[in-house]
């Protein structure tokens, strides 16, 4: 039985729900960021991501950040992107017209190649907008949580690294990393951003990031200095490499119980293959799509190769929407998420369906209960409506 107090299931695509470990450990005792205990604890936190993100590159830096995983676009666009230089931003969704804003800000030219809802650029476009332009970065959302639309890492990369070589390939993995496939080695990727309430299953509240051996070259060699004080590599990177090394320092305060709590979280991860894990998402996900598919209800992704397997964005039935549904859901112990798309906001609904929920699944049963529940409550409101 869980230690924590009753609540509703929070089966949103972020947060999510964390193990009992893992609020244990937020709510440890207060400790000084540069004591030894500490520093010890965050040393280990960082070179355990090493594992998670699945590289072996000693010379790949992680960096854990106070911060949401939009903080993420900041250190990208702060630092590996100069003032006046182009990025390729990919289109699925919400995200990325945020990362493209972001981008801006600091004074770079984004370009979006965007695709209909539920779908993604196809790579004939994708090389022909590599061959019109020097782009000093691409991006891709890995998950877009507003359509659940699924990006294929490896096959992009080998894309941008066979047409434009030098063009440094980003991923935003907020919803992604701990669920689905990356290795961040044999993927060839530079940057790989995510956050800390997602499918990793800590509180939110941490700014996480890879970042390529390749991609800490091109700062170190920019022409300019980083556009942010917070956001700059130059102050962080020396803060992060001294804390693997087990030597205390200091920059900002870390949030110490976050961070605790982190390292929880990323030993309950590792205590499987990585490549377990994927699979074990992929099981889960193929159950529920096959369930929402049998009540009726169709993707937004309507192409399997297009489907997030850490969440299910579904339309829901004509004439039903967001508020009928969600509230019920509630009444019934479970949290889905409205639409973010501002398209089709009204239209759909969101199952985040990653981390304890999937992989402590025969002891939580939170997906076949979220399943229940939402048969339920389709077929009420249904006859409620006399359809």
């Amino acid at each position: 039985m869980s230690t924590q107090q009753a609540h509703p299931t929070l089966l949103i695509p972020g947060p999510i729900e964390v193990s009992d470990e893992v609020t244990q450990a937020m709510g440890r005792f207060a400790q000084s960021h540069v004591g030894m205990p500490f520093v010890n604890l965050f040393g280990e936190t960082l070179t355990m991501l090493r594992d998670v993100f699945q590289t072996k590159n000693p010379a790949s830096q992680p960096f854990v950040i106070a911060g949401s995983g939009t903080l993420g676009w900041d250190l990208v666009a702060a630092n590996l992107v100069e003032p006046g230089e182009d990025v390729l931003v990919l289109h699925t969704g919400y995200f990325a017209d945020s990362f493209a804003d972001c981008f801006s800000i600091y004074g770079a030219k984004p370009t979006q190649l965007k695709a209909p809802i539920g779908q993604r650029p196809q790579h004939p476009e994708i090389e022909k907008a590599l061959k019109e332009k020097k782009y000093k970065a691409i991006t891709v959302t890995h998950v877009d949580t507003s359509t659940g639309v699924l990006s294929q890492i490896a096959a992009l990369s080998e894309l941008v690294h066979r047409v434009s070589p030098d063009t440094l390939f980003i991923v935003d993995g907020v919803c992604s990393i701990g669920a689905e496939e990356l290795h961040f080695d044999d993927m060839k990727v530079d940057v790989a951003l995510t956050a800390s309430q997602k499918a990793i299953g800590c509180p939110p509240g941490l700014s996480i990031m890879m970042v390529s051996e390749r991609a800490m070259d091109v700062f170190k060699n920019r022409k300019s200095p980083p556009g942010s004080y917070y956001a700059s590599f130059k102050n962080w990177l020396p803060i992060m490499q001294n804390y693997e090394a087990k030597k205390p320092s200091y920059f900002a305060t870390p949030p110490t119980q976050l961070v605790t709590a982190l390292n929880a979280a990323l030993k309950q991860l590792l205590t499987e293959s990585m490549n377990t894990r994927f699979q074990r998402h992929k099981d889960i996900s193929d159950r529920v799509k096959k369930a929402v598919g049998d009540m009726g209800l169709k993707q937004l992704a309507s192409d399997p190769d297009n489907q997030a397997h850490a969440m299910t964005a579904m339309y829901l039935p004509e004439g039903l929407t967001p508020p009928e549904v969600l509230p019920k859901l509630l009444e019934r112990g479970v949290i889905f998420a409205g639409g973010l798309h501002k398209e089709i906001a009204t239209r759909y609904i969101r199952f985040g369906h990653m981390g304890v929920t999937v992989t402590n699944d025969q002891e939580r049963k939170e997906v076949d209960k979220a399943l229940k529940a939402l048969k339920e409550v389709l077929d009420d409101v249904k006859k409620a409506k006399g359809q």
